[in-house]
């Protein structure tokens, strides 16, 4: 039986998305008319693995990714990556746990100041 290399447990979205990434990281090292082997020697990387990481391999690791992206001069979209300013379902969650009122405890009543040296 044959071995398959893909990891069975990457789901084909994100299959997706990583082949996107490869294709955009391909296509903005074209527009920079940078060759391959420049490339790859910016990041410290193979030319094997920046080939894998333009096809967008699920197993190119994510640090290799980030450099590529770093000497192609893209590295701050990858902070953002899971910016909680852009995590819409998150903040949707947060808000149904709001707390519907607030109250102060027996400290902090209003009125109730503390003594200050003056």
């Amino acid at each position: 039986m044959p071995v398959n290399r893909r990891s069975p447990a990457t789901p084909l979205p994100v299959l997706r998305a990583l082949r996107k990434l490869g294709a955009d990281i391909r296509d903005a090292r074209r527009r920079r008319r940078i060759p391959v082997s420049i490339l790859a020697e910016r990041a410290s990387i193979s030319r094997t693995t920046l080939n894998r990481i333009e096809k967008g391999h699920p197993n190119a690791a994510l640090g290799n990714y980030a450099t590529v992206l770093f000497a192609l001069g893209m590295v701050e979209r990858v902070a953002d990556i899971a910016d909680p300013r852009h995590d819409t379902l998150g903040l949707e969650l947060e808000e149904e746990y709001l707390p519907q009122r607030i109250r102060l405890s027996r400290r902090q009543k209003p009125g109730k100041r503390e003594a200050t040296g003056g």
